[in-house]
């Protein structure tokens, strides 16, 4: 499997419907929140350099592309695709990863945001910076919502007012940025003195034995940051 995620560009074009077929499947199902778009609405993405694509040899497996508002004042990564064979392989997390880089690349001092009803997708966001924010925190561009008429709760978002839907509304703001969870590091206890394996030993093996469970969590965390990394695309 020869897996790689690209800047999707006019060399690109060939992937078009087979992009178009993995929206327009994924917006069939329950809960999704992805909205169908057209054959031109996706070409103009591809050719424009605002979208990457996932690509396993000559077939594409995932997409995302960016949608700008209110001037580039706001920008959302929006379209989060991914074939149903490459499902909890970790590939939407990379797609979502190699998106937001992008975004951050061609409009440093946009806020980004996303709405989305799927869980996975509110995790890596959090875990990028993102936090939980009300609709009216969000681009007010009528143009943005007529976005969403697409989507089957559309009616539930124009019954109230365009404030509530079953999304949930999530932003990264440049300006106050917040330090991705990914990036944390464990705190590890201190070693007690010896002397206590003599005063205490229950208490002192109960400490030994959560500093190392502690130590090697943290390893696998710096492994998984590492891997992360060098899967992105630059």
């Amino acid at each position: 499997m020869a897996l790689r995620i690209v800047v999707a560009d006019a060399t690109h074009m060939q992937y078009t419907q087979s992009v178009c077929d993995l929206i327009r499947i994924t917006s069939q199902q329950k809960g999704s929140g992805i909205v169908n778009r057209s054959l031109e609405y996706i070409a103009e993405k591809i050719k424009s350099g605002k979208s990457v694509i996932a690509l396993d040899n000559d077939r594409a497996v995932g997409f995302s592309y960016i949608e700008t508002w209110s001037h580039g004042m706001f920008v959302a990564n929006s379209g989060l695709v991914v074939d149903l064979d490459y499902r909890y392989s970790g590939l939407a997390r990379r797609i979502k990863k190699n998106i937001f880089m992008l975004s951050r690349k061609l409009y440093p001092k946009a806020k980004i945001f996303s709405i989305t009803t799927g869980l996975a997708v509110m995790k890596i966001n959090s875990d990028l910076g993102f936090v939980p924010v009300t609709f009216s925190e969000l681009t007010r561009d009528i143009e943005f919502w007529k976005g969403c008429e697409g989507c089957k709760n559309f009616d539930i978002l124009q019954r109230n007012d365009y404030k509530i839907c079953l999304c949930t509304g999530l932003m990264f703001d440049p300006e106050k940025p917040r330090r991705p969870k990914m990036n944390r590091i464990l705190i590890i206890p201190q070693k007690l003195p010896w002397r206590f394996i003599f005063e205490r030993p229950i208490i002192f093996v109960k400490h030994l034995l959560r500093r190392q469970r502690l130590l090697r969590k943290r390893n696998a965390l710096r492994k998984q940051i590492e891997q992360n990394n060098n899967n992105l695309t630059p």
